[in-house]
């Protein structure tokens, strides 16, 4: 289980904590490897990555609260999750927050659509309210807590989105976010409406530039800011050494080329660090073994990453 929660790592910091959004224990070490302190579950990624459809309400508690288990149980640092609308009215959003808080997930996202189809329909504002009362009474006496989500569009519902978020906030909710936000000037504005803790979700570039900064957000109480990379990426550099090594008809573009691990050869274990595995094992007695695969020496952990210890990861 992570080292500490995500409501420690807030409390003690001094600055916007940045978490890319994951959707697998991959993406996860990656993320930690590289030196982020958080990482945020991407509902609509899971959908893409585990059961390999668009984000379009196929997914469901049973597989965000399956993949939440196995990257909170293997990795070291804090990991929030987007549950999109609870799956439910307010008895399935409080059993969701439930059982997400007992697999590992330190914070939990909340949304009011109305519609997961089409997710900028905006539930009815009461409705909405008793699923924030339904999560924040399952989240009693856990280490995880709740961010509340209005899916109001800032060119015609920014009020209503920043009254759903006031009113979030002051039942108990401990960050809050209007999620289509993507401006200085959006964030400017939703500070003066939204008391608390703030997220600034899916930061993104605007005519070449970034739509915000860190530094511009934090005095604005924006102590969260969320972005996607992960998956772009992973297909990008599948899709990269899937053309050469289709052309090749073999597999020597991946063997010999020189990536940003240094790592050499087909396989990203030694980006797992295994031989942290039998250096615990060894502990209980046993003689330390070299790990290998199928009798290949796996290579050491690469240099200039975060090797967090196996304790925090198993």
């Amino acid at each position: 289980m992570a080292k500490k929660s995500f409501l420690q790592l807030l409390t003690e910091t001094d600055k916007c904590i940045v978490a890319p959004c994951v959707y697998d224990c991959a993406s996860a070490r990656a993320v930690e490897m590289v030196g982020f302190e958080a990482m945020m579950l991407s509902g609509g990624e899971v959908s893409i990555a585990m059961n390999g459809v668009i984000d379009y309400g196929f997914s469901n508690l049973t597989d965000i609260e399956w993949i939440t288990s196995r990257i909170s149980q293997t990795s070291a640092i804090p990991l929030a999750a987007d549950i999109e609308d609870g799956f439910g009215g307010p008895l399935a959003v409080y059993r969701s927050a439930r059982r997400m808080a007992q697999a590992g997930a330190k914070a939990l996202q909340l949304e009011d659509s109305g519609d997961m189809e089409n997710s900028t329909q905006l539930l009815d504002r009461e409705k909405y309210y008793e699923k924030v009362r339904a999560a924040l009474a399952a989240l009693e006496g856990t280490d995880c807590f709740l961010i509340a989500r209005t899916n109001a569009d800032p060119a015609t519902e920014m009020d209503e989105g920043c009254e759903r978020m006031r009113a979030a906030v002051e039942m108990g909710a401990k960050m809050s976010t209007v999620v289509r936000i993507s401006t200085l000037d959006h964030a400017k504005y939703v500070s003066s409406k939204v008391p608390g803790w703030k997220m600034f979700p899916d930061v993104r570039n605007i005519d070449g530039k970034p739509g915000v900064t860190v530094d511009q957000i934090y005095p604005l109480g924006f102590n969260f800011l969320t972005m996607h990379y992960t998956l772009k990426a992973a297909m990008d550099g599948m899709l990269e050494h899937g053309l050469k090594n289709y052309a090749q008809q073999g597999c020597d573009y991946t063997c010999e080329k020189v990536d940003a691990t240094g790592i050499m050869g087909m396989s990203a274990t030694p980006l797992f660090d295994p031989h942290a595995y039998m250096e615990l094992e060894s502990r209980f007695g046993s003689e330390r073994k070299a790990f290998t695969i199928v009798g290949n020496a796996v290579e050491d952990f690469p240099e200039g990453f975060v090797r967090s210890s196996i304790d925090d990861r198993l």
